[in-house]
C-alpha cells in the first residue's frame, strides 16, 4: 500500500512538473491530465471513492476536454526559448532547496502522519457515506438546479461551436 501511495505521489509531481515545464501547450495540458490521474489514484486509495471519480470525470474528463478544445481553437504556437541567467537558475534552486529543508524539517517534528486514520464507512456504519448522502440530495432537494446547469451547460457548448465556426467566402 505505501508503494502505491508512492507511486501516484511520484506520478501527479511528474504531471505537475511536465506542466511548468513542457513548452508545447498541448504537452502541457497532456501533462495535467497524468497529474489529475494520479491525484485520483491517492484519493481512491484514501477511500474517497467520490472525490476520486469526480476527479476523474471532472477534471481529467471535462475540463480537459475544454483546455485542449480552446488550446487548439486559438491555435497557440510553442513557445520560443528564452536565455535565462545564471543567476535566476542558482536563486530558483536555493529556494526550492530551502522548501525541501523546510518541508522535511516539519514533517519530522510532526506526528500527523504517524496515526491511521479509519475509513469512513467504518465510523459511521453502512448507508451513511458520502456518496449515498450526495446522491440523495442531488436527487431530491436539488434536482432542478442540477437540471438547469446540464442544460446551460448544453446552451454553452452549442454556442462555442457556433461562434468558433470559420465562415467560408
Amino acid at each position: 500500500m505505501t508503494f502505491l501511495f508512492y507511486l501516484f505521489s511520484a506520478l501527479a509531481l511528474m504531471g505537475g512538473i511536465g506542466v511548468v515545464v513542457n513548452r508545447n501547450p498541448v504537452s502541457a495540458a497532456f501533462s495535467m491530465v497524468i497529474s489529475f490521474l494520479g491525484l485520483a489514484a491517492l484519493f481512491i486509495q484514501l477511500d474517497a471513492f467520490l472525490v476520486g471519480i469526480l476527479q476523474i470525470l471532472v477534471y481529467a474528463g471535462a475540463i480537459m476536454v475544454l483546455f485542449l478544445f480552446i488550446i487548439m481553437l486559438l491555435d497557440v504556437r510553442e513557445e520560443e526559448k528564452r536565455r535565462r541567467p545564471l543567476v535566476n537558475i542558482i536563486g530558483a534552486g536555493g529556494v526550492t532547496l530551502g522548501f525541501i529543508a523546510l518541508v522535511i524539517s516539519v514533517l519530522s517534528r510532526s506526528d500527523v502522519g504517524k496515526a491511521t486514520i479509519p475509513a469512513l464507512t467504518e465510523v459511521e456504519g453502512p448507508g451513511t457515506s458520502d456518496v449515498h448522502q450526495i446522491g440523495e440530495l442531488l436527487f431530491s432537494t436539488y434536482w432542478f438546479p442540477v437540471q438547469i446547469v446540464g442544460v446551460l451547460l448544453l446552451v454553452a457548448t452549442v454556442g462555442v461551436v457556433v461562434l468558433s465556426k470559420k465562415e467560408l467566402k
